[in-house]
C-alpha cells in the first residue's frame, strides 16, 4: 500500500514537474518587452497591437510605459525600459547627449496633429515676440516643434517667454485663459479647435511638416534580440492591417487607451497619416537622414544638443523594415 503511494506520488511529481517545464518553455517562448510611450494619438496601433493580442501572438510581451517624453531617456539609460517611441530629432538629441538608440520602424506623420495654439489677435509669428507660449520642457516634440516654426519665421525661442507645460496642461491652461500660445498635439489640440473664443490654431504640421515618430530600441537588447525586434515591427504593421479591415474596432480600442470613444480617436487621428511597410522602406533610404540633419542646426541652438551626432547612420537600422 505504501509502495503503491510513493509510486503515485512520484507519478504526480513527475507530471508536474513536466508540465511545470511545458509553461516555462511557452514562457521562454515569448520575449518581454519594455516600451516607453505616451497617449500621442500617433503611437495608438502599439495600444491597438496589446489589446487585440498581437504582440503575444508574435510571441512578445509587451508592457507600454506611459512616459514623459522628457524622461523617456532616462528610463532607456536605466535599463527600465528596452524600446520607446519618440519623434525623430528626440533621436538624434538623445544619441548627441549619450544615450543611445537605434530606430527600427517608422510609425507616423503628423499633417496637423501638431500646432500653435494663439489668441484671435495674433496674425503672425511676429506678434508673438514676448508672449508666453505654454509648451513642454526641452527634448521633446512640442519643444523642437516650436523653435522650428520660429526658425522658419526668423525668430528663436528666445524672443517669446517659455512656460513649461505639458502637452494636454498647455492645451487645457490655454483654453481656461492662461498664456498668450500653447505648443500641443492630438487629441489635446483637438481642445482648443473646440474652443474657437478662446483662440485659434495659428500654423500646424501641415505648414510645417516635421513631426514624424519612430521606434527605437537600445543597441545592446537589439543586437540580442533580434528577433523580438522584427517580431516588433510586425505586429506594428498588423496592428494598421487591423485598423484598415475593422476601422470601428480599432478605433474603439485604440481610444480606450486615451479615454476617448472610437469616434473621438477616429477624429483625432485623421490629423495624422500612419506608414505602412512601402512608406517605412521610402522613408529609411533617404528622407529620415535628410530630416535628421535639417534638425540638428535647430537642435543647437535651441539648446537641446551641444555637438552634431557623430554619424547619423548609426542611429538607424533599416533592414527591419525590408
Amino acid at each position: 500500500m505504501v509502495k503503491t503511494v510513493v509510486v503515485k506520488l512520484a507519478s504526480l511529481l513527475a507530471a508536474g514537474a513536466c508540465a511545470a517545464g511545458m509553461a516555462g518553455t511557452a514562457a521562454a517562448q515569448e520575449t518581454k518587452i519594455a516600451l516607453g510611450m505616451s497617449g500621442w494619438t500617433g503611437f495608438a496601433p502599439l495600444s491597438l497591437a496589446d489589446k487585440a493580442g498581437i504582440f503575444k501572438k508574435n510571441g512578445l510581451d509587451v508592457e507600454l510605459k506611459m512616459i514623459p517624453q522628457k524622461d523617456r531617456h532616462l528610463a532607456l539609460a536605466a535599463g527600465a525600459i528596452q524600446c520607446a517611441a519618440t519623434t525623430v530629432e528626440t533621436h538624434v538629441a538623445w544619441n548627441a547627449n549619450g544615450v543611445p538608440i537605434v530606430q527600427i520602424f517608422q510609425m507616423d506623420k503628423s499633417y496637423g496633429a501638431d500646432g500653435l495654439a494663439v489668441r484671435n489677435d495674433v496674425k503672425s509669428f511676429a506678434d508673438l515676440k514676448g508672449k508666453a507660449i505654454g509648451v513642454s520642457a526641452p527634448g521633446t516634440a512640442p519643444y523642437f516643434g516650436l523653435a522650428w516654426m520660429l526658425n522658419k519665421n526668423g525668430m528663436t525661442l528666445k524672443d517669446v517667454k517659455v512656460v513649461s507645460l505639458e502637452p494636454q496642461p498647455a492645451a487645457q491652461a490655454f483654453v481656461a485663459g492662461q498664456n498668450d500660445a500653447a505648443m500641443t498635439y492630438e487629441p489635446y489640440l483637438s481642445t482648443v479647435r473646440a474652443n474657437p473664443a478662446a483662440g485659434k490654431i495659428l500654423a500646424t504640421t501641415l505648414d510645417y511638416p516635421m513631426v514624424m515618430d519612430t521606434v527605437g530600441c537600445a543597441p545592446t537588447w537589439l543586437k540580442a534580440n533580434a528577433k523580438a525586434a522584427q517580431a516588433l515591427t510586425q505586429s506594428y504593421f498588423e496592428a494598421l492591417d487591423m485598423i484598415k479591415a475593422d476601422p470601428a474596432k480599432a478605433n474603439e480600442l485604440m481610444g480606450s487607451a486615451v479615454k476617448q470613444s472610437g469616434e473621438q480617436f477616429a477624429k483625432s487621428s485623421a490629423y495624422l497619416r500612419w506608414q505602412d511597410k512601402a512608406a517605412n522602406q521610402k522613408f529609411f533610404a533617404g528622407e529620415l537622414t535628410s530630416f535628421m540633419k535639417e534638425a540638428t542646426p535647430i537642435l543647437l541652438e535651441a539648446g537641446v544638443i551641444r555637438k552634431a551626432p557623430e554619424d547619423y547612420a548609426a542611429t538607424f537600422d533599416a533592414s527591419f523594415v525590408k
